[in-house]
């Protein structure tokens, strides 16, 4: 079997090479030009460079293919109108659904994001099909993802394109080299946070993501999506959760909706002034004051999604970091 990532070496990329790589499949994977990927030295993988955005750099890397798995996407929420965000997102993708056609590759993993359906509360959270409910936060980077989910059943419909969407919610792990979701674990080792939002999500670890999304190459279902979680936790449960884990002092206070937007707007304002990205947006306040919970129930069911406990992953998130020389930069 012949698999090729694109977008190889962000967190989920480079734990899901590694699974891939333990189930004997021949793997590639497609990266920027220049591009650094410390976490993938060493691996026995093949690697090519490309754009999605340039559909003449996908040819010789699509090639012979047996499967796609699309990761590459830009996750940049600051500005929070970003027109290269909606390119990478959105017409890079419809490049890589047209390469795929091309070719006649046998199948496509679309990997989306669990936002692109509606959340819920613990007692009833979102499920695959819930209705988009994120527009109103202004963010091109969930809106974007969302129209791409569309594109993509769009053209298993139209065009027979034989793909799958996976729908992964927040994911703590290792090789997390940037930080991207490590950031929330590096800022409660820095004392940073010292007070938490309201509202919660859900979380996974993106080992388990890694199991899932390889699962769907053999147990999922053409034109299905999967949300790919765990466990839902409030951001008060998640911070005391995380400083327990790694001995650290967990956030003393918790702010209302009020407060943390008003934070968050002045912090926008400041930065749109002074010409930096902020930490926080008002934007991401308003993300942060509600209840982004959902259901992992059918890719447990159809995809064999393992839940491992989160404890573990923040675990081993912090000792990658640790061994990797990442808590000492502040």
């Amino acid at each position: 079997m012949k698999v090729l990532v694109t977008g190889p070496d962000g967190v989920l990329g480079s734990n899901l090479v590694r699974e891939l790589l333990s189930r004997e499949y021949e793997v590639s994977v497609m990266l920027l030009e220049g591009a650094k990927s410390p976490t993938l030295d060493g691996l026995n993988i093949t690697r090519f460079y490309g754009n999605i955005l340039n559909p003449d750099t996908l040819s010789e890397p699509f090639k012979d293919k047996d499967v796609i798995i699309h990761c590459a996407a830009n996750t940049s929420v600051y500005p929070s109108r970003n027109e290269f965000v909606n390119r990478v997102n959105i017409e890079g993708s419809q490049n890589v659904i047209d390469k795929v056609l091309e070719y006649n590759i046998k199948q496509l993993i679309y990997v989306g994001t669990a936002n692109s359906f509606g959340y819920g509360s613990m007692d009833a959270p979102g499920i695959e099909g819930n209705p988009y409910a994120s527009e109103h936060y202004g963010l091109d980077y969930m809106d974007s993802k969302q129209k791409t989910q569309e594109l993509v059943l769009k053209s298993v419909k139209e065009d027979g394109l034989p793909a799958i969407v996976v729908n992964p919610t927040f994911m703590i792990g290792p090789y997390d080299s940037t930080p991207s979701s490590g950031a929330m674990i590096m800022a409660v080792h820095n004392g940073k946070v010292v007070a938490c939002p309201p509202g919660g999500k859900n979380f996974i670890a993106v080992k388990d993501a890694a199991i899932g999304i390889a699962n769907a190459i053999t147990m999922g279902e053409i034109g299905e999506c999967y949300i790919i979680g765990n466990v839902n936790m409030t951001y008060k449960e998640a911070f005391v959760m995380i400083a327990t884990t790694i001995g650290a002092k967990p956030p003393k206070m918790k702010f209302g909706s009020f407060m943390v937007k008003f934070y968050g707007s002045m912090s926008s304002f400041f930065a749109s002034v002074f010409r930096y990205t902020p930490t926080l947006t008002r934007q991401m306040a308003d993300v942060s004051c509600d209840e982004h919970y959902y259901s992992p129930e059918k890719a447990r069911r159809e995809l064999a999604l393992p839940q491992t406990p989160i404890e573990d992953a923040v675990k081993e998130c912090y000792k990658w970091f640790g061994e990797n020389g990442l808590l000492d930069k502040k």
